[in-house]
């Protein structure tokens, strides 16, 4: 019985967490601080006030809600782009999801291993954790709002496509920092096999699956979201038996039935939109629990994180992006819009609880920097989003 006393009273905090977020929503948006960093930040707190809580969920857990919730995310992304909005900014987005992330990671590299002190290997794999964007934080903060146009497409695009490419460089990262015998080669082995075969199932499933969704009837309204979540998993689970990246392949799939003509498809839209927000909130908190505040003073994690967090956000990132926009037609807004909307959220928590996982030297310390990155990224980078918008002319509508 004081199993069930306990796993009722983790249910009510959570309970409570999701009512004073959903019923307090005019209060943070009058505070202007993002939603995604109160979550954060408070399961944190709360976890370190509560013995309970600090031993409520583990880092294997933590991995496996993020993959969940990546799926529901990423999907959901690829469908809201489709086809004929990923064919004509397909450019910009391959350049900065994929080769942008190999230069983010090893520019952080770079600055964690000089003007840090960390090895080439902690270093790197800080690096790959911390590549990635997430949209879904960047569309949290604009309060209702949503980017249109070339813009908009640009900034989900890059996620999509960064998100699968910085799992398969953390992957090939963790090879090297625990084999013996393993050499640089091995992150590009890993990578080019996880891309191939996750891009080859990601198009062959998609096109399969858009087929099959238009021919098909169900009985009840009710089922057609959850067929397609099905076809989202089935995709994740053949890249991954396959040793290719199932994240990539659900992405592809989600842009290649994001355009076919679905019964029910506004529901299903909805209801998808609504999953992922879901999904983001509880990867958030799943990490928040997981952080022992008081820890961070040593080995100066927080004053390491800021300042990573620092020179990413107005360093690399827009070096990074100015470099590899230069070739495409942007106005000036549109390009600092671009640079300066590259938030961190569930995709580096989920790399930092593989590196965790997986045994590597400084596993904590990675841990700690990252959530210090992604709630600076958050609450400093994310609370401006929607003025750099603004003052940028970008384009957005209510969503």
């Amino acid at each position: 019985m004081d199993e069930i006393g306990i796993f009722a009273g983790m249910v009510l905090v959570v309970a409570v967490g999701f009512a004073l977020a959903l019923f307090g929503r005019s209060v943070i948006e009058r505070l202007a601080i993002p939603s995604a960093a109160l979550f954060l930040a408070a399961a944190a707190g709360a976890s370190d006030v509560s013995s309970r809580l600090d031993n409520a969920i583990s880092f294997v857990t933590v991995e496996r809600l993020a993959v969940v919730a990546l799926i529901v995310i990423l999907f959901n992304g690829g469908m809201h782009i489709g086809w004929q909005r990923f064919r004509e900014s397909w450019v910009p987005i391959v350049s900065l999801g994929v080769f942008g992330t190999f230069a983010t990671a090893g520019l952080i590299t770079l600055s964690a291993h000089y003007l840090l002190g960390f090895s080439w290997i902690t270093a790197g794999l800080l690096g790959a954790a911390l590549a990635p964007t997430d949209p879904a934080v960047t569309f949290s903060v604009l309060s209702g709002r949503e980017v249109e146009g070339r813009t908009g497409t640009i900034l989900e695009g890059e996620s999509g496509a960064n998100d699968p490419a910085g799992i398969a460089l953390m992957i090939g990262m963790i090879e090297l920092a625990t084999s013996d015998h393993a050499s640089f080669w091995v992150v590009v082995e890993e990578f080019g096999i996880e891309m191939v075969v996750g891009t080859a199932v990601g198009v062959g499933g998609g096109l399969l699956l858009s087929r099959l969704l238009r021919r098909e009837s169900l009985p009840e309204a009710a089922l057609y979201p959850l067929r397609l979540l099905v076809g989202a998993t089935l995709l994740y689970g053949v890249a991954g038996v396959l040793h290719g990246s199932g994240f990539l392949a659900v992405f592809i799939g989600g842009i290649l039935i994001g355009d076919t003509e679905l019964a029910r498809k506004r529901e299903i839209v909805g209801f998808l939109g609504s999953l992922a927000s879901l999904a983001e909130i509880v990867v958030l908190v799943a990490l928040g629990l997981t952080i022992e505040l008081g820890s961070f003073a040593e080995d100066n994690v927080w004053l390491k994180g800021l300042a990573l967090a620092a020179l990413l956000g107005f360093v690399i990132r827009p070096l990074v992006g100015l470099l590899l926009l230069a070739p495409v037609q942007l106005r000036w807004g549109e390009r600092v819009f671009l640079l300066w909307s590259g938030l961190k959220g569930a995709v580096p928590i989920l790399l930092a609880a593989l590196a965790l996982i997986g045994g590597v030297d400084d596993g904590r310390t990675i841990y700690g920097m990252v959530f210090v990155v992604v709630l600076f990224s958050i609450v400093v980078q994310g609370s401006l989003v929607p003025w750099v918008a603004k003052r940028g002319g970008v384009p957005m509508r209510q969503s």
